[in-house]
């Protein structure tokens, strides 16, 4: 591979080639092409297609080296504060009552076709759950389909 005046080309230069056919190709080529597919406007398929190399094997090399500087950046620096915040364990704060203290309010069963053919249920609701469903429909304006 070499570099002329409008960047790279060529064929990548394959350093090894293992037993089940897969390419190691030198790393300071794989560098050069990489930083070329990273540039606006360069087709990455067609970078690929010029060196020798499938598209998607540029665009992992392409993910690849995003997730290493991503990573990098990342790290915690010695000496830096961490980014954890310790946890205090709180005073204990008063139960509620037990449920069967609670006054159980009766439950209703809503079953509804709106105009559109849109089917609504709503099972175990509340007296109030059920009033505010009524209201909101109420205020919908829903084209008949």
């Amino acid at each position: 591979m070499t570099l002329d005046g409008s960047g790279i080309s060529g064929q990548l230069r394959v350093v090894k080639v293992l037993h089940n056919g897969k390419r190691r190709f030198d790393p300071v080529e794989k560098d050069r092409l990489i930083d070329a597919a990273l540039e606006p406007g360069v087709s990455v398929a067609g970078l690929a297609l010029a060196h020798g190399i499938n598209a998607n094997q540029l665009h992992n090399w392409i993910r690849l080296r995003q997730r290493q500087q991503a990573a990098k950046a990342l790290a915690v620096m010695p000496g830096a504060p961490s980014a954890f915040v310790p946890v205090v364990e709180a005073a204990p704060t008063a139960r509620p009552p037990a449920p069967s203290a609670r006054p159980t309010l009766p439950r209703v069963r809503l079953k509804a076709t709106l105009p559109n053919g849109v089917r609504l249920e709503l099972e175990d609701a509340d007296a109030q759950v059920l009033s505010a469903m009524i209201e909101a429909l109420g205020r919908c304006d829903v084209p008949a389909g």
